[in-house]
């Protein structure tokens, strides 16, 4: 069991997850899922429409979870997925982006960023709890690598925005060359 020392040292280097039992871990937004087990299921409506988790079967999903359309941390955090996302279609992989905002606030903030990758509005936070990344009343800046299968295989929590798309590529391109 992870000390109260531990727990603050590590929320303020931006990891904010503790152990709760042998397999169980949480963080700040709730109970984290396992690793190496389906993914939660989702389906939600967005820009560019509707999306589920069933539609990116056959393929790797990064899933991250961002608090606020147009933040700063938000914002540097959307152009880098943007910026890598010719090398994650290259490599398999597909990106999705899930916050509380509008559908209307994502079209907006897609307009704004030229994002050409879906993100999808969970208003009430119900697929945030389920992924541990629930605060009322935003999304926790987590991310989660999903394999072609569904599988949950990597989870990044309190995310630092600035380089997290290059972190995550290189997570997707190891897993790839062991399988």
């Amino acid at each position: 069991m992870i000390t109260r020392r531990q727990l603050l040292e590590g929320f303020t280097a931006g990891l904010a997850v503790c152990c709760v039992g042998p397999r169980a871990a949480q963080a700040l937004g709730g109970p984290l899922p396992a690793l190496d087990e389906p993914a939660p299921d989702f389906s939600l409506d967005g820009v560019p429409g509707p999306r589920s988790l069933g539609d990116f079967s056959g393929r790797w999903l990064v899933l991250y979870f961002y608090p606020r359309d147009f933040t700063e941390g938000c914002t540097i955090e959307a152009r880098g997925f943007q910026r890598d996302l010719e090398t994650f279609h290259a490599a398999g992989a597909e990106v999705v982006g899930i916050s509380a905002d509008s559908a209307d606030s994502h079209a907006e903030f897609c307009g704004s960023e030229a994002l050409a990758y879906p993100l999808l509005s969970d208003p009430g936070g119900a697929v945030s709890r389920r992924y541990g990344s629930w605060m009322a009343p935003f999304s926790q800046r987590h991310t989660f690598l999903i394999d072609p299968q569904g599988m949950l295989r990597q989870l990044w929590v309190g995310v630092r925005p600035l380089g997290h798309s290059q972190e995550v590529l290189a997570a997707l391109r190891e897993r790839q060359l062991r399988s």
